[in-house]
């Protein structure tokens, strides 16, 4: 049977207090999609690193960012590729999915992918936690009692009274208690947690690597997963990961140098960059850059930018040409 100890205590409550303020925060910042999809890339990045970087990878935002296709033989970087795509995964997935058993199996998979020979598959062997003195501090529930701790696991995170927060650091305090898996169970636990943030709409607009704040306080993370069925201490330095990633983040986004351009969707200003570089652009220029986007919409974006000042068109048959406003006109169009 699934049992753990929640006590709602003033630290707590104050970090919910900081997070509510921080989500509207967050929700009522101008949209810049292009800066925010860098920052976005960023976070999904950063998050899959030090996720691996928790379980003893050694490797470093630095070793991956030039790294354009997913290695085949550097086990390392798989590890850190397998957690990119699965935090794609759950970041671009819009259906709100309740937490199920394939759900669980499924990002296992891909967590594990040319990892392990049991992706998807939960253990069938015991399982302990070892100190450094090689002495079992934690032994995991026997293979046995999984399929049912698994079906009360879905159960309390599903129907959780608790505050979104609150519920996504008890979705991975416990899943690290049963220990599923063989392997992969802190890094899909992480996962588990980012995907009910998102969909609690806490996910800050997907810019919070929190595993960062993990891996810099990896000492205290392992501390508060402590064999004890008291979930408290886990909770604490799980909201105090999240306001302090979030205030990060958020500086850092205030602090970022702002141009007209950046409230451009990135097709958008896209279309203005190849323009500035090939003034005088036949649409077919254009088109041949974006292959796989409908004509009407590529006609319908070239309209958009024309009709707020980004762009002119000269001409008016099927020889019309497009160049890319002045620097000056762009400015006086977004004031």
């Amino acid at each position: 049977m699934l049992t753990y100890r929640f006590q709602q205590n003033q630290k707590i409550s104050k970090y919910l207090v900081k997070l509510e303020i921080l989500r509207q925060v967050f929700d009522s910042l101008p949209s810049f999609p292009n800066i925010e999809d860098n920052l976005r890339r960023e976070s999904l990045l950063r998050s899959s690193v030090f996720s691996a970087r928790i379980e003893g990878n050694p490797l470093t935002p630095a070793h991956i960012h030039n790294t354009t296709r997913k290695p085949k033989a550097d086990l390392k970087k798989i590890e850190i590729f397998n957690l990119l795509k699965a935090y794609k995964q759950i970041a671009s997935d819009r259906n709100k999915k309740k937490i199920s058993i394939p759900f669980i199996l499924k990002l296992h998979t891909a967590v594990m992918k040319n990892l392990s020979d049991d992706t998807g598959h939960f253990r069938s062997e015991p399982w302990a936690v070892f100190n450094q003195a090689g002495i079992a501090v934690y032994i995991a529930p026997s293979p046995g009692e999984l399929k049912q701790l698994m079906a009360d696991y879905i159960q309390t995170i599903n129907e959780s009274p608790h505050p979104i927060p609150i519920t996504a650091a008890i979705a991975q305090f416990l899943f690290e208690k049963i220990h599923p898996f063989a392997d992969g169970n802190g890094r899909v636990g992480r996962l588990l947690s980012a995907y009910l943030l998102r969909v609690g709409k806490y996910g800050m607009r997907g810019l919070i690597p929190l595993e960062e704040f993990i891996d810099e306080h990896r000492e205290q993370y392992y501390e508060v997963l402590e064999p004890t069925h008291n979930a408290t201490p886990f909770v604490e330095f799980f909201l105090k990961g999240l306001v302090i990633q979030a205030e990060k983040i958020l500086k850092k986004y205030k602090q970022t140098e702002i141009s007209p351009l950046d409230s451009l969707l990135p097709r958008r200003r896209e279309i203005v960059e190849i323009l500035k570089d090939h003034p005088f652009c036949s649409f077919d220029f254009v088109f041949r850059r974006f292959p796989a986007v409908n004509p009407k919409t590529l006609h319908y974006d070239l309209l958009k930018l024309q009709e707020n000042g980004y762009i002119k068109k000269i001409g008016k048959t099927k020889g019309s040409v497009y160049r890319a406003a002045t620097e000056r006109r762009i400015d006086e169009t977004v004031e």
